[in-house]
């Protein structure tokens, strides 16, 4: 009896804490991209460089009816982004992407916030540096309402956040048929000291096809 109850004081009766996980991709696994199918667009994309190689510091998940989104934070300021539809194993897979972050704007108020999901992150288009990207997702009038995505994310030692999300996506053609992604999130979390922190989070990013992705577990 004293022996259960100080392994269940160390722990041992704690059951591990369940990740996110898809194709091999996990907290603590590594990813290595084709560094040539990078350099080949890589003058006309918003970021300067890519590591070839990235290791996965925190995951995230987001269920949306039936589809799941599941993002990969790494150690070169990037994301990649797995999403599946009608379930969670590999052969649900429908699209693979790799976000770059590019800038974090703190909203410092109420009307600003307003503002941001009621007429300027879903316009038909979005301007960002000398750059045009047209919306992907389409609506019945010209502007789009911000979809809601709540993520919960999980880092190294297995403590998650939860993050409320209002997204945008747009594309912009690059060459050779293929297209670099803006994505735009705004995004809302209570804070350990109890207030509402909100920002516009901007990401650019590329869509990958299997060939150009190894994972490492």
């Amino acid at each position: 009896m004293f022996t259960k109850l100080i392994n269940k004081i160390k722990g041992k009766d704690t059951p591990a804490v369940k990740t996110p996980e898809i194709m091999g991709l996990r907290l603590g696994a590594s990813f290595e991209l084709d560094p040539l199918a990078i350099r080949l667009i890589l003058d006309e994309l918003t970021i300067e460089s890519c590591s070839p190689t990235q290791i996965i510091k925190a995951a995230g998940v987001v269920e949306l009816d039936g589809t799941w989104i599941y993002r990969f934070y790494t150690d070169d300021d990037a994301w990649l982004q797995v999403i599946a539809e009608g379930g969670q194993r590999d052969e649900h897979v429908v699209d693979v992407k790799l976000f770059h972050f590019y800038d974090t704007l703190d909203i410092g108020s109420e009307q600003a916030w307003k503002k941001l999901l009621e007429s300027e992150m879903g316009t038909s288009s979005y301007q960002l540096q000398d750059r045009s990207y047209s919306r992907v997702w389409t609506a019945a009038g010209d502007y789009h309402n911000p979809v809601h995505m709540a993520e919960k994310t999980y880092d190294e030692e297995g403590d998650y956040s939860l993050t409320d999300q209002f997204t945008m996506l747009f594309e912009r053609e690059l060459s050779d048929q293929q297209t670099e992604s803006l994505f735009l999130s705004a995004e809302e979390k209570e804070e350990d000291a109890g207030y509402l922190s909100r920002s516009l989070v901007i990401s650019t990013g590329i869509t990958l096809t299997p060939s150009q992705l190894t994972i490492h577990g």
